[in-house]
């Protein structure tokens, strides 16, 4: 699923500790931009948080996952980001960015015109 907005607040990172090992994760809201505005609380785990580098006030595209889980006779939803594509042109996946060759002469030589 796909949630289009801009970032309206970050919250501080959490981490802890569990049986699988030390995890974090960062929340931060998403205001759509729709006729009736929703804001929407999103996390972020582990590496992600770094690699989407996010920012107040960006308008992004969310790529999110939701999952229900129940405890205690109550139902609790996660919606975790696993891609942010920031609508600035940029994406962040988590892979590196590759740069095609560039064509352009060096800053040092006389462009040919």
């Amino acid at each position: 699923m796909e949630l289009e907005g801009k970032i309206i607040q970050i919250n501080p990172l959490q981490s802890g500790q569990g049986k699988n090992g030390t995890w974090k994760k960062q929340e931060f809201i998403v205001e759509t931009k729709s006729q009736y505005p929703k804001k929407v609380c999103i996390t972020a785990w582990g590496d992600k948080i770094d690699q989407f580098g996010l920012q107040p006030n960006e308008d992004v595209k969310v790529h999110i996952e939701l999952e229900s889980r129940e405890f205690n006779s109550r139902w609790y939803t996660d919606v975790r980001a696993w891609k942010v594509d920031k609508l600035g042109g940029q994406q962040f996946d988590g892979q590196p960015d590759v740069l095609p060759p560039s064509n352009d002469p060096p800053m040092d030589e006389d462009p040919p015109f």
